[in-house]
């Protein structure tokens, strides 16, 4: 007669249960985006000013492309800090939580890696038209897309993410929000 597997052991109180590493709807993932976005126009601001300043630049573009690198930098430096804390500020105005594949929190390795992974949203289409004299409003239909097409890539993953989080073995995730206690 087979041995019956021993019983589990009853959950404790505190245990929490485990979290859900469901996707976000593509449309809350892409308004969070947006955000980002627009919130990353105080991080241009602040470190353009900064650079500006440092650098005695008196023409906007003088410098640029090395303005461009100190961008570069700093965006991987504060998208690298905040995903590895769980969110950007972004992210956690619309529930959205990064993860590893195992939902776990990043490593700043795994976060780095991200970011670069990340440049795949503007990259291609941007190598794609830069031997091309185009007006600005032709390079922003070709971007946008680009963008509307990587977005939808994300339909075909089976997990519904993006495909630089599947190269990256990062996820996106709804957070749950727990409600406060009333303190009293």
């Amino acid at each position: 007669m087979p041995a019956c597997p021993p019983p589990e052991p009853p959950p404790s109180a505190d245990a929490t249960p485990p979290i859900p590493l469901t996707a976000p709807p593509l449309r809350r993932r892409m308004a969070c985006w947006l955000y980002e976005g627009m919130l990353m126009f105080g991080v241009v601001f602040i470190a353009g000013y900064l650079f500006g300043t440092l650098t005695q630049t008196h023409h906007a573009l003088d410098n640029r492309h090395p303005l461009q690198a100190f961008l570069f930098v700093i965006f991987g430096i504060y998208f690298t800090w905040f995903w590895s804390r769980g969110h950007t500020l972004a992210m956690k105005t619309w529930h959205i939580r990064i993860v590893d594949r195992q939902g776990r929190p990043l490593t700043q390795g795994r976060a780095l890696a991200r970011y670069m992974l990340c440049w795949l949203w503007f990259l291609p289409p941007l190598a794609l038209i830069a031997p091309f004299q185009l007006s600005s409003g032709e390079i922003a239909v070709i971007l946008t897309g680009w963008i509307s097409i990587w977005a939808l890539l994300s339909r075909l993953h089976p997990e519904r993410q993006f495909l630089h989080d599947a190269l990256a073995g990062t996820r996106l995730i709804h957070q749950v929000v727990q409600p406060r206690q009333r303190q009293g």
